[in-house]
C-alpha cells in the first residue's frame, strides 16, 4: 500500500488534487496501475493544461548529508546555491566566492534551509 502523498507524487498531481478527486488516504500498487493505463478524465486535462513552467513536485536534496525530500515548490523560491538540512551548521556548506553576498531562506520543504550565493548588484 502507498500513501495518498506518493500516489500524487508518481501522478505528478498536487495532493489536493489527489483528494479532492477521491484519491483514497492508502492505495494498492494494482489501483495505481490501473489510473496511470486509464486515466480519468480531470487527470487527462490536469496533463492537458500543464504548461511546463512550473514543476508541481521538486526534489530537495541537503548538499551536506544528502537527506531527501519531494515538495511542492513555492513561488518565492529563489534559485539556490545549495540546500542544507537546517541542524547542519553555516559551515557545513562551501564559502561563497569572492565578493558575492549569501542569503539564507528559512522553511524550504520540512527541514531545510536554502542558500543563495549572489553577485552584488551593479554601481
Amino acid at each position: 500500500m502507498i500513501t495518498r502523498r506518493e500516489v500524487a507524487l508518481r501522478l505528478d498531481i498536487p495532493l489536493e488534487m489527489a483528494a479532492r478527486h477521491g484519491i483514497p488516504s492508502r492505495m494498492g500498487e494494482a489501483q495505481l496501475a490501473k489510473l496511470e493505463e486509464d486515466p480519468p478524465a480531470w487527470l487527462i486535462q490536469s496533463r492537458a493544461n500543464r504548461t511546463g513552467k512550473k514543476p508541481v513536485w521538486v526534489q530537495l536534496t541537503c548538499d551536506v548529508c544528502g537527506y531527501t525530500e519531494a515538495v511542492r515548490p513555492k513561488k518565492w523560491w529563489p534559485v539556490f546555491t545549495y540546500i542544507s538540512c537546517s541542524n547542519h551548521g553555516f559551515d557545513e556548506v562551501p564559502e561563497p566566492a569572492a565578493g558575492f553576498g549569501r542569503t539564507e531562506c528559512d522553511g524550504i520543504g520540512s527541514q531545510f534551509i536554502g542558500i543563495t550565493d549572489e553577485a552584488p548588484s551593479g554601481s
